[in-house]
């Protein structure tokens, strides 16, 4: 009798309607289709999820499977099991060239390019992309359409003009646009101008080493940001990030544009219809003063456990599989937004006319493949957007955190935005060196580096630092 293998599984509960219902049905038709396998999903709490998984090593009761957010890439790599040895292990080199695990076809090879490549280190595809999103310019149609906007604007100067008009509208809204003060946009905003926030090409010529939130890059966006907001036309709601706030500016009409992810496309078009407003979805804008240069992804991957017996390794890796067949990645993206993953899924749901019927949810894949049809034709015809390459490094969330309070200060106290992002690249290059000094060294652990978001996490009494983060290094001396 073949022995029971269980595979522990953990995943941030990102609370949206049935999310962890649908991760549990998933396990279980995982489990019957493969007798003799259990696989038990556990959801966390998603602001402090790196540390549980991080407590949860020291004491030597790591899952097989977690899912780890986008940026929190290199504290995956640098975490470690009691014994001292790497916690998570390739999901590329485990799978070690076969086709398929279990009966379940493997489809790593045919991920999508700009997820593939975030994932990948050198590559190889270290964490299989589960959730994918990228940052999207939501109209509202019928501001637009009155003040004599026909097309959505697509670079910044094509906003500014956007802008203007709307200001011009008798009757109209207060302010144009608005968009959360969160690291997101910031990524987005560097990336599509070629920069990046760290040294070593974005961490990924060896470990970063440097900040870089001062770059021309950042600054051309602080800039180009409190240029709109002086002027009137950008809406600040004074709070840091406050997705809900800029979702309820567009919904109320007090805005006519708004920055946000494409996870946000079912929310906004229902809020759209709800409060009797046309919606058109459009790219994130980019500067035309520079190359575009590729666009930013999020979302998060799921990491394999290093060291597991081969019963229960493949068993997850089988399980990880079976998440990114077609069926189950395009049922992912119609009930929460998300890019599907895999070529697979996007054919699927284009012969299935998904998009014919929906198509506020095409914008998002052809962001992340194709470039804008403003861009040069040089560059147009070139075979699909290259991938951004996107930053790797430790305290993202403390980083993060930083760039943001900085904006917070641009916009809100009228600091002058090279001056602040000088003083907040200092504080990002103290941040990322003590993350080092613990990642290679085995210093204390940074106060930051372990919260996806440590400004939201402490802002919802999730402040875990005095307790928690010395029962962990105590643990793992």
């Amino acid at each position: 009798m073949k022995k029971e293998v269980v595979v522990d599984v953990w995943v941030p509960d990102l609370t949206f309607p049935g999310w962890m219902d649908r991760w549990h049905q998933q396990a279980a038709e995982f489990e019957a289709a493969h007798p003799g396998c259990t696989v038990r999903v556990q959801g966390k709490d998603f602001w402090t999820f790196p540390l549980e998984v991080s407590k949860a090593a020291a004491e030597g009761r790591a899952p097989a499977l977690a899912e780890y957010y986008f940026y929190m890439g290199q504290v995956a790599r640098d975490e470690r099991a009691r014994d001292g040895s790497p916690l998570f292990t390739s999901v590329e080199k485990a799978i070690g060239g076969r086709s398929e695990i279990l009966g379940e076809p493997v489809v790593i090879d045919d991920v999508l390019p700009v997820f593939r490549e975030y994932y990948s280190l050198d590559g190889d595809l270290t964490s299989m992309p589960s959730v994918g999103t990228t940052s999207l310019l939501y109209a509202n149609t019928d501001l637009l359409r009155a003040a004599g906007v026909t097309e959505l604007p697509t670079t910044w100067d094509e906003v500014d003009s956007v802008c203007e008009a709307i200001a011009g509208l008798p009757g109209g809204p207060d302010h144009a646009i608005t968009w959360s003060n969160h690291g997101t946009f910031f990524q987005q905003a560097v990336a599509v101008q070629g920069g990046h926030l760290v040294g070593g090409e974005n961490g990924r010529a060896g470990r970063a080493e440097r900040s870089n939130l001062a770059s021309g890059e950042m600054l051309a966006w602080a800039e180009w940001w409190r240029r709109l907001h002086g002027r009137g036309h950008y809406l600040y709601t004074d709070s840091i990030p406050d997705w809900a706030g800029t979702l309820r500016a567009f919904t109320e009409q007090r805005v006519a544009l708004r920055i946000s992810s494409s996870n946000d496309v079912n929310y906004m078009v229902r809020g759209a219809r709800a409060n009797g407003f046309g919606i058109e979805v459009g790219i994130f804008p980019y500067n035309d003063r520079v190359p575009y240069a590729g666009n930013a992804v999020a979302g998060t991957s799921i990491w394999l456990a290093n060291g597991l017996d081969e019963a229960t390794r493949d068993a997850a890796l089988a399980f990880l599989m079976f998440l990114h067949s077609p069926r189950m990645a395009a049922e992912r993206h119609k009930a929460n937004s998300f890019v599907p993953i895999t070529h697979a899924s996007l054919e699927l749901l284009e012969r299935e006319g998904w998009f014919d019927l929906h198509p506020y949810h095409r914008v998002a894949v052809n962001h992340v493949s194709r470039y804008p049809g403003r861009v040069p034709a040089e560059q147009r015809r070139a075979n699909g957007v290259p991938p951004s390459v996107g930053a790797l490094f430790g305290d993202f969330a403390g980083n993060q955190d930083v760039m943001t309070r900085a904006m917070g200060d641009v916009l809100a106290l009228g600091a002058d935005p090279r001056t602040r992002f000088a003083e907040a690249d200092a504080e990002a290059q103290r941040l990322l060196d003590g993350y080092n000094a613990y990642a290679l060294r085995g210093g204390p652990r940074p106060h930051t580096s372990h919260f996806v978001e440590y400004f939201a996490a402490a802002m919802a009494g999730r402040d875990y630092t005095a307790a928690d983060l010395e029962n962990v290094v105590k643990l793992n001396r």
